[in-house]
Order: structure tokens, then sequence, then C-alpha cells
């Protein structure tokens, strides 16, 4: 059974915590939460740094409660936003929610018969039913403005060309009551979450204090940045999503083999569920590029799958190795090469253009421009350099078909052994 401070302190994890918390956890099992926003359409890589805090939890006996934001996600919070956060639609947040339950349920053990399993709420579900009035003479009275104007996310906005909304400046009395109906209504006595929501967090804790007389505890990580100093999950593309339709198995996995091997250390730490020993040797014994393969398998299988890991090394067996042959080609399903075709040059060519069979050295030429004449296409056939769908062409009167598509749309052609393209016929 781990000691859940202890593993993360050595992990980095740590960045505040409340005075008697490691004594707190000491004591028995301990419920403990984290919030997370439904205003993007799935949960990202930055995210899954709080699910491991919870799976953490879980290891060292403790039960997680995931919070989902149906009502924080009306508001908008405030932490780290220069300016005014957008209003989603009640619709999409709760698409949103809805989805993001679902992610996180196939990340933690929601198994009832385990002990402390981890459980999964709303937040709407507290305030649907109360009115403005209600709210303001049992939550609002309990900070002071001077407390909550305190708070580092209030101050730099209200420092900023854009000032904070009244909706926003009141988003910490809804995470802060947040804690106080949990520990009321569930047995929480935890809240946890990265530091930028230190100030709401604590504001929680307060409450709890001077509404219910309890004492609540609070534990936050660090911000959490790459080498260059950009954020953390993100990429050249944008955000590492955990959703596979917006960030593919393929991209997720490539993301952790080009990272900065800077950054290696804090990955392994934050991700991996190796413990400090096997972390040490690997750091001791491995390339960083080893080191990233080993890593990067193990967030992916446990990502998106054994199935989604296994496509994605035959997406990279094709690209890379140069004995990949026809039935690594063909073992892919339609979505695998729907992502290859995002890593190499794929020409469109109209249907209406490919209805029968097609000259070869046409097809190379006019019709995909994969080489710039039909005399070069006669020249790089010549010189047996094309192949397609892994097949060497020699015959200079060779044709293609409707019957050398895979899955009725894509054939990929190579032009010597470092130009691989994958044609879509749409």
């Amino acid at each position: 059974m781990l000691d859940f401070i202890s593993e993360l302190k050595w992990r980095g994890l740590i960045h505040d915590m409340t005075h008697g918390v490691e004594e707190h956890l000491k004591s028995g099992m301990v419920r403990a939460y984290i919030g997370f926003d439904p205003t993007a359409p799935s949960l990202t890589i930055g995210n899954y740094v709080q699910i491991m805090l919870l799976t953490f939890l879980q290891k060292a006996g403790h039960q997680p409660v995931v919070l989902m934001g149906g009502a924080t996600g009306r508001i908008g919070d405030p932490s780290g936003k220069d300016k005014e956060r957008d209003l989603k639609s009640f619709e999409e947040l709760d698409r949103n929610t809805a989805h993001q339950e679902a992610q996180v349920k196939k990340l933690l053990d929601f198994d009832p018969s385990t002990p402390n399993h981890a459980i999964v709420l709303n937040n709407y579900a507290f305030y649907e039913k109360m009115n403005v009035l209600e709210f303001l003479r049992d939550v609002g009275k309990y900070l002071t403005v001077n407390y909550m104007l305190s708070k580092e996310s209030v101050k730099r906005r209200i420092e900023s060309e854009s000032g904070i909304s009244y909706t926003e400046f009141s988003y910490q009395l809804l995470q802060g009551f947040d804690f106080v109906l949990l520990h009321r209504n569930h047995g929480v006595t935890l809240q946890m979450g990265g530091s930028d929501q230190y100030g709401n967090i604590i504001s929680g804790v307060e409450l709890a204090r001077k509404i219910d007389d309890v004492k609540v505890h609070a534990v936050t990580t660090p911000l959490l940045t790459k080498a260059d100093g950009t954020k953390f999950g993100k990429s050249e593309a944008g955000n590492i999503w955990l959703d596979p339709s917006l960030t593919s198995p393929y991209k997720f996995y490539q993301f952790w083999l080009n990272a900065d091997d800077i950054d290696l250390p804090k990955f392994l730490r934050y991700f991996s569920f190796k413990n400090q020993e096997e972390i040490e040797s690997l750091e001791a014994n491995e390339t960083p590029q080893n080191i990233k393969r080993i890593f990067g398998e193990e967030i992916t299988r446990r990502v998106h799958g054994e199935e989604a890991y296994n496509a994605v090394q035959a997406v990279s067996k094709l690209l890379f190795d140069p004995n990949a042959d026809a039935a690594t080609l063909r073992s892919l399903d339609a979505a695998t090469l729907a992502e290859v075709a995002d890593e190499i040059p794929s020409p469109k060519v109209s249907k209406d253009n490919f209805s029968g069979t097609v000259n070869l050295l046409d097809f190379l030429s006019e019709m995909t421009g994969i080489l710039s004449s039909r005399s070069d296409a006669k020249r790089a056939v010549q010189s047996n350099m094309i192949s397609v769908n892994k097949r060497k062409i020699t015959d200079l009167a060779a044709t293609v078909s409707t019957a050398d598509l895979l899955h009725g749309k894509f054939m990929m052609v190579e032009s010597g052994k470092k130009n691989k393209y994958l044609v879509q016929i749409n």
C-alpha cells in the first residue's frame, strides 16, 4: 500500500498542502475530490495529471471522488485566464460533462466491489434548486470581499485591461461551497487540484470552517510546464486530447517519443506507474529514446487500450521500418490508414476520375502529382523505384484500378526508399 503524500513528494507532485494533511491521511480511508471543468469537449493530458493524482490516492487505499463541474462550468473559472471566458451553451456543457465522465470511468476503478471504488458526482445537482437569495444568505456572507480580492487569480484579473465580471468573481464561492456540501453529504475531507486552484480550494477550507465548524484539507500540484516554458499538454498542433477522435493514438504516442529529453524525468514521475526504484533504474541504464519508447507504450496502452497501441505500432512499422510488407499495410483498418494520411503526403483524387483502370504513368504524374511528368514517372519505374501497396512495379504498361484500393479509398505509393504517399480517392 502506498503512502500517498510520500508518493507525491518523490514524484514532484506537491506544490502546497494544508497543515495536518499527512496525519489526516494516516487516520483511515479518506475521501478526496478533484473538480473537472466541462468547457472543453474532452479531457486533455493536462487533466490527466489530476487523474493520476486520484489514481495514486486510490492505490494508497483512499477513495477518489470526481466532481464534474456542471454548475461551475456555467460560470467560468478566472484562474489562469487573462480575460473573461466565452460562456458555453448549457447543451454544450452537458454534452462535454457526459463525455468527460465517460472518459474518467475508463481511467479509475469504479467497480462497486472495490472498497475504495471511485465516485463521480456533478455539482449542478447541488445548485439547480437553490435560488440566489439562499446562496447570498447561506454562503456569500461568510467570505469578505477583501478575502476574495486577495486571491491571486482575482488580483491578476482586476489589474488586467479586461477586468473581471461579477460572474467570474463569484466562482470561488461556488467552488468553495462545493467542498462544504461534499463534506456535509459525502464525507469528503480533502480537495486536490493544480496550484492555480489553490485560492479556490482554500476558500472551500475557509467556508467549511466558518459554516460547519469542520477542518478539511487541501493538496495542490505544481503548475505544469515543459522545458521550453510552454504549457504542458500542448503541441504545435494544439492540445493533446485523451479522446482518440481529437488526438489519434498515433499522435498521442508520437508526442511522448518526440518529447524533449529534459522533460523525461517529469513525465515519468507524473504519469508512469513504475515505482521510484524502477524509474531511477531506467534513467541510469537506458538511453532517452529507449525510455521514451518504454514510457510511450505504457501510457498509450493505459489511455487508449491494447488494440489502439497495436495499431500505433503497425503505423510506425509501415512508416519507418524498411521491412514492412503488404501484410503490414493490409492489416490496418480505414481509421488507422486515415492517421497515416495525416503523417505523409496524401494526394486526393476524385472518384469520378478513377472509375476504372488507369495507366500507372498517368496516375503518378497527371492524376496525383507524385512525379512531375510522365517521363519522370517512366524513368522511376524503369529504375525500379515505384511500389504500389508494397508491391514493386517494373512494367511500364502497368495499370492501377479500384481493385487496388484499400478499404475502397486508399492506395499507398512509394517512390524510392524515402518518399511515401497515401493516395485518397474521394
